[in-house]
């Protein structure tokens, strides 16, 4: 009877000894890759700004 008596303490004293010292499992970042798009996509709404603009103008004259 004392030996399990001693058996349950020591498992009880040793669950507590190592609790919460699990450190956490490493995440490895999401790597998110993306095209690139050409660079004449960049250009077409300045010109099709300049263009309305250039519209503007002509029907103010």
């Amino acid at each position: 009877m004392k030996k399990i008596a001693l058996a349950a303490a020591l498992s009880l004293a040793a669950t507590s000894a190592f609790a919460g010292n699990i450190a956490p499992a490493p995440v490895e970042p999401v790597v998110i890759v993306e095209d690139t798009s050409s660079s004449a996509g960049g250009i077409i709404v300045p010109i099709i700004a300049l263009v309305l603009l250039a519209a503007a103008v002509a029907a103010n004259d």
